[in-house]
């Protein structure tokens, strides 16, 4: 359960070295000369506290979503042989590095099939053009590493309902779960959707994510927006049949919000079960409801996720079943019937009280759209940013989608990365997933700008920072003071001066500080 304790003031994610990281080896003198000398140049660092530089936030996510779902992100095409299909992902993993982003949310599911090898579910047409085609490698364990190379946390993304983007079954793998049970699907206009309302659809998701998370070392389970499907014009969602049989008396609408609440409650629990340390969240349709429908909606006049698509994020949020919500707002402050500045406030009460964290999903993909004047202003995106800094509840920011980060539209990521992204930040805190500090780093070395030291036991990563000459060390405040952070036990300074370094556990527990001099060569 997440609920009843203030969240974090800040709260982010994994840091970026933008620098090669290069590892040195353990083996050290240990004479007594060198031991004095070590003594001299570092020690565990005590700090007062400063005023916190909201600027520098010490804690907040910076994600990216990368789709596969018809080649959106990656990979670029189908076909590919398996060395450019690395070389794009290192690509975009590239882009967002220079940004200092530090998660990643990769689509591994997107219509029941798999992007890594599965007994379970078919290959995705996605790699190979060809549903249930070996691609001829698993990519999951790649897109992983490369991910932690850059210090980013890494979120499998799975979609828990579509079942194919094709109404004639027939086309899929005759292992492809529509296949086996034609029961468990409803057509809905020219795509084929698992019924919500079935135990044993729910029992197959759960089926599905448990396995990832049993098999690959994945930081969090993720779920997008899509559950009911979008209302479609003149068309039906049939599932009478499940209705009349598990509906007991409820009516229809607070029957599919229940049952989507009964997936988000049971995945949580089994992704908990099986690595208590790997989170869980939802990015939901941007707006709950609107105040027409209900008095506590928001300010708003567009669709309706718990009425139009039963999703009822508020009710996860109280309940405590996700560790995170990352509602997609994608429309600009200014926008008239769902406005940014109405849409990210009631987003921060609505976690307001409770453990669960809160990122916005931001629209890269809308920059330079010319059908609204605010988006073709380059502004517009790094804005939405400065509003958050008055809300505390907000912890970061996530956006759609990776392809945008290569392209850059209007300058806007870049524009991003300046005005808010300016020093690397550490992960949000999730005290229900566990973890703690290691101990600090020992054995802290200088050799020239190159600076090293022995792996410490437990930790994932290692964060760097520079004291400035004035001496004052605000490190355990914000980031202001932050330059890195790397997976190496290694980092080479840009310059001469004094430096702290602290070990990080999976989790951004950080440890206390070590101080080391470096010297001009």
């Amino acid at each position: 359960m997440r609920t009843g304790r203030p969240l974090l003031a800040v709260a982010a994610l994994a840091i970026v070295s933008t620098s090669a990281a290069y590892a040195f080896g353990p083996g050290a003198d240990q004479s007594t000369a060198a031991t004095a000398a070590k003594k001299k140049t570092t020690e565990t660092v005590e700090t007062a506290a400063c005023t916190a530089d909201a600027r520098y936030p010490k804690r907040q996510l910076r994600g990216v979503w990368i789709a596969t779902v018809q080649n959106i992100d990656w990979p670029s095409r189908t076909g590919l042989a398996v060395e450019r299909q690395k070389a794009e992902y290192v690509k975009l993993l590239d882009a967002a590095a220079q940004r200092r982003l530090n998660a990643v949310f990769v689509q591994v599911r997107p219509a029941a099939d798999a992007i890594y090898k599965s007994s379970i579910e078919p290959w995705s047409r996605f790699l190979t053009g060809t549903a249930g085609k070996d691609p001829g490698w698993d990519p999951l364990p790649f897109l992983i590493q490369e991910s932690r190379k850059r210090g980013m946390e890494f979120h499998a993304w799975f979609n828990p309902y579509r079942a194919s983007y094709d109404a004639d079954v027939s086309k899929l793998p005759s292992n492809h779960p529509a296949r086996r049970h034609p029961d468990w699907t409803v057509k809905y206009g020219d795509r084929v959707y698992f019924n919500p309302g079935l135990p044993q659809v729910r029992d197959h998701v759960i089926k599905v994510v448990t396995d990832v998370v049993k098999r690959y070392d994945i930081d969090g389970v993720h779920f997008d927006d899509y559950f009911y499907p979008y209302p479609a014009q003149g068309a039906t969602f049939d599932d009478a049949a499940a209705f009349t049989k598990y509906g007991k008396g409820k009516k229809l609408a607070d029957w599919r919000r229940q049952n989507v609440n009964k997936l988000i409650a049971e995945v949580d629990k089994a992704v908990h079960a099986t690595k208590g340390h790997v989170k869980f969240g939802v990015s939901p349709f941007g707006i709950w409801r609107n105040k027409s429908n209900d008095p506590s909606g928001s300010d708003t006049g567009g669709m309706s996720a718990y009425d139009a698509i039963y999703a009822d994020a508020r009710a996860w949020i109280k309940a405590g079943t996700v560790d995170y919500v990352m509602p997609q707002l994608y429309w600009s402050r200014g926008h008239k019937t769902a406005s940014y500045q109405a849409l990210a406030p009631w987003w921060a009460e609505a976690v307001k009280g409770t453990d669960v964290h809160l990122y916005i999903g931001q629209a890269l993909y809308r920059v330079g759209a010319k059908d609204e004047a605010a988006w073709t202003k380059p502004g517009e995106l790094p804005a939405h940013l400065t509003l958050n800094r008055k809300h505390k509840q907000i912890d970061g920011d996530v956006y759609f989608s990776g392809k945008q980060l290569l392209t850059n539209p209007l300058g806007a990521i870049d524009r991003v990365a300046k005005a808010h992204y300016g020093r690397p930040a550490l992960l949000p805190l999730m005290k229900e997933r566990g973890g703690q500090a290691p101990a600090a780093p020992s054995g802290v070395k200088a050799a020239g700008m190159a600076v090293s030291w022995p792996a410490t036991a437990g930790a994932r990563s290692y964060a760097v920072y520079q004291v400035p000459k004035s001496g004052k060390d605000c490190h355990t405040t914000d980031a202001r003071n932050l330059v890195a952070v790397v997976s190496d036990p290694a980092f080479t300074a840009k310059s001469p001066g004094t430096y702290l370094v602290t070990a990080l556990d999976r989790l951004h527990h950080e440890s206390k500080a070590v101080k080391i001099k470096v010297k001009s060569p």
